[in-house]
């Protein structure tokens, strides 16, 4: 038994590690990286949030609403473009990897 419990636990600290590996691929492939600073928090423009280390949950449900309209105040059409070019599960990866970012 404690070995299986070894074996999930190396597993999922790999799986957790690509994710994040994922996460930080597509930050800079989907573009984020050229508002909001390629730590997560210089961003282009003063009123451009800072989202590093923001929570996850937060950050995919802010993306998600942005990507299909029911979000369309302050600079989401600066970001409703490119969030055409990204998935839901890339949504998801992208918010994990920033909510790591300190």
């Amino acid at each position: 038994m404690q070995k299986k419990l070894i074996i999930a636990s190396v597993a999922l600290a790999a799986l957790s590690g690509a994710a994040f590996a994922d996460g930080a691929k597509l930050f800079q492939e989907r573009t984020c990286w050229s508002c909001h600073g390629k730590d997560a928090k210089t961003p282009i423009l003063p009123d451009y949030p800072k989202i590093a280390g923001q929570n996850a949950k937060y950050a995919e449900r802010q993306m998600l609403d942005i990507k299909n309209g029911v979000r369309t105040n302050g600079n989401t059409a600066a970001m409703r473009g490119v969030m055409g070019i990204v998935s839901d599960a890339e949504i998801k990866e992208i918010a994990e990897y920033i909510s790591k970012l300190k």
